[in-house]
């Protein structure tokens, strides 16, 4: 029994061929299974991952949209708390301002200019069918900005207004119907008045200021600003002469009696006596370079207000400004003519103003503010010798000389077709002449001794 027992353990445990084989399936099932598994759960980690993904753009979506929702919710509510637009009173009347005068011109200096002559109408277009005018009145005003003023915050520092001329259309209430009534008007500046000027330290402006205040409380207002321009007619050249002492240097410079802001301009040098002769050499000056620069000088006084005329001694005072600037230059190292045995040197040059800097033209204002220009040279000359008979065998002496002069130019605008207004119009009444005088012994002559004479003349 023992060994029975022990026998069927024994098969019990040890397994046959078809069950061995039933067990290798099963692993390679097994193997295939847990590879398919990591697969599956791999697959599963995407789709969650892009789940997830999913997920995150939609609440990024839903996010935007929330955000957007809630920027429409705020203006929806700033709408409702503004209530509803306000519409504005309808206008009973329109003021406006035709301008029939041409661009306004001084022709010539301010010493010598008549002036220029403005003229244009007021036009005021009814609406409703009456309109009750209490007043209506226009200032004409030549206004004067200050850059640098006396106190930097005070606007009354930095502004001056000047009242030129001032127009009443109506004093008493007037009733215009529907429809467009014209008030015309007219003024002549006088020639001595500065041109608009827009410089670095202050700017000069002329403006019209119309008011018209109705019977229901309502103001018109029209401002319009105006240009004035001037032009001086170009003359005869400018001829100037500059000794050099202790040399015997003398430049003669030809400039033009008027220059533009645009354009150049031509200018005419000679520089005489650059050879002196001895008893054994020939003394002269040769000319290295030659430099010209035309410069912009703006002067102004910043008047104080009654407020700040204490920072400078008392009312009626001001501090007085001056800003110069370069607004044209070139060096020059050639292009001149050298006669040794006339002893000059002749040269003409072309200079121009830079339009880019939006140079000035010559103001003179009666409050201090003034622009003018110079041009100005500067010759650079070397000493050298050179003995009689060999003009070529040249030694420099090593002497130089700086040589500086300077000229003034009249930069103004150009007058193109415009005419002075006096030359423009035919003459008036009060532009007659006198008339010759009258004969006073004319009332005492006797008509009948005219006769008897005129009969004795043809009887005989």
């Amino acid at each position: 029994m023992p060994g029975r027992l022990l026998g069927l353990v024994g098969r019990s445990h040890q397994p046959s061929s078809s069950s061995s084989k039933n067990a290798l399936i099963d692993i390679t099932d097994l193997s295939r299974s847990s590879e398919s598994l990591q697969k599956e759960s791999k697959a599963v980690r995407r789709g969650s991952m892009d789940h997830i993904n999913l997920n995150l753009k939609r609440k990024s979506i839903a996010a935007r949209g929330s955000s957007n929702d809630r920027k429409k919710e705020k203006k929806d509510k700033e709408k409702e708390t503004r209530g509803s637009p306000r519409m504005e009173p309808r206008s009973s009347a329109k003021l406006d301002m035709l301008v029939e005068s041409p661009p306004l011109l001084f022709m010539g200096k301010p010493d010598q200019s008549t002036g220029a002559l403005f003229s244009g109408q007021l036009r005021i277009d009814a609406v409703e069918s009456e309109v009750t005018l209490q007043s209506f009145e226009m200032v004409l005003l030549c206004t004067t900005k200050f850059k640098k003023p006396v106190a930097q915050n005070c606007p009354t520092c930095a502004k001056k207004e000047d009242e030129l001329h001032k127009w009443t259309f109506v004093k008493d209430p007037k009733k215009l119907k529907r429809g467009q009534h014209e008030f015309p008007f007219s003024y002549l500046f006088g020639g001595h008045l500065p041109a608009t000027t827009q410089g670095e330290l202050a700017s000069l402006e002329y403006h019209l200021v119309a008011t018209a205040k109705t019977s229901t409380g309502e103001t018109l207002s029209c401002d319009k600003s105006l240009k004035l321009a001037r032009a001086i007619q170009p003359g005869n050249d400018k001829h100037s002469m500059r000794i050099f002492p202790p040399t015997n240097l003398n430049a003669n410079v030809t400039i033009p009696s008027v220059v533009h802001p645009i354009g150049d301009f031509h200018l005419e040098f000679r520089l005489t006596g650059i050879s002196t002769p001895k008893k054994d050499a020939h003394v002269r000056w040769r000319l290295r370079k030659l430099c010209w620069r035309i410069e912009e000088t703006e002067k102004i006084v910043s008047p104080a207000c009654p407020k700040h005329a204490d920072k400078v001694g008392g009312e009626g005072k001001g501090i007085a400004h001056e800003d110069t600037r370069t607004i044209g230059e070139a060096d020059l190292k050639d292009g001149w003519k050298t006669d040794i045995e006339e002893g000059q040197i002749e040269m003409e040059l072309r200079c121009a103003i830079n339009t880019a800097l939006k140079p000035l033209c010559d103001v003179a204002s009666p409050n201090g503010f003034s622009v003018s220009h110079v041009l100005s040279l500067e010759c650079v000359v070397a000493e050298e010798w050179a003995p009689v008979g060999k003009p070529k065998q040249v030694t420099p002496t090593g002497s130089a000389r700086i040589l500086r002069t300077q000229f003034t130019l009249n930069v103004t605008e150009r007058s193109g077709m415009g005419i002075a207004w006096d030359d423009e119009q035919p003459p008036t009444y009060d532009d007659v002449p006198a008339s010759p005088p009258h004969y006073t012994t004319m009332s005492d002559f006797d008509m009948a001794e005219l006769d008897e004479e005129t009969n004795r003349m043809s009887l005989a």
